[in-house]
């Protein structure tokens, strides 16, 4: 069996995923949209703090900017515009989709569980290279290894937004 030492970072991983955890089941039991929204903002903050942990500095600062900066504004503007504050709006009678959701959740743990247990039985350690995550290695990769489809991606968002642009235009 494999020894397990007690380290400060073990506690502080622990902690961290027990509150992402209680604030993920925050999110889903809440009834109160606002709550919900709310919970789920410092689920992400919680995970980048849990990413910066990992030394993934660039997908701390993403998980920060991209969805509690932008995406969590638009949810939360989205329930300011709807009025979802009372629960009233959002009873519904009971019909398959609570339990079927709950039988494909438990489905769903249980594969994620059988493919992580291998990993945690077995005895290797993976050293990662002493800049992996950072901003600097991901954009040496991206501009050496993976140039092309960066900027085939580039100019496939730029007629993106043309095509927006010109049909805004168009209904105006």
């Amino acid at each position: 069996m494999n020894d397990i030492q007690i380290t400060p970072e073990l506690i502080l991983f622990c902690g961290l995923a027990g509150i992402a955890a209680l604030a993920s089941l925050g999110v889903v039991l809440f009834q109160n949209a606002v709550r919900s929204a709310l919970c789920l903002v410092l689920n992400f903050f919680v995970l980048a703090i849990l990413y910066f942990t990992l030394n993934a500095q660039m997908l701390g600062i993403t998980q920060i900017v991209v969805y509690t900066g932008a995406i969590m504004v638009l949810f939360l503007f989205v329930i300011m515009l709807l009025n979802l504050g009372s629960a009233r709006l959002l009873e519904e009678k009971w019909d398959i989709k609570k339990p079927l959701g709950a039988v494909f959740g438990i489905a769903l743990a249980t594969l994620i569980g059988s493919q992580m247990l291998p990993g945690f039985l077995s005895r290797t350690h993976v050293n990662p290279l002493s800049d992996y995550g950072t901003p600097q290695a991901l954009g040496r990769t991206i501009f050496t290894e993976y140039a092309v489809p960066f900027e085939c991606i580039s100019v496939l968002l730029l007629v993106g937004i043309v095509g927006s642009i010109l049909l805004a235009k168009r209904k105006i």
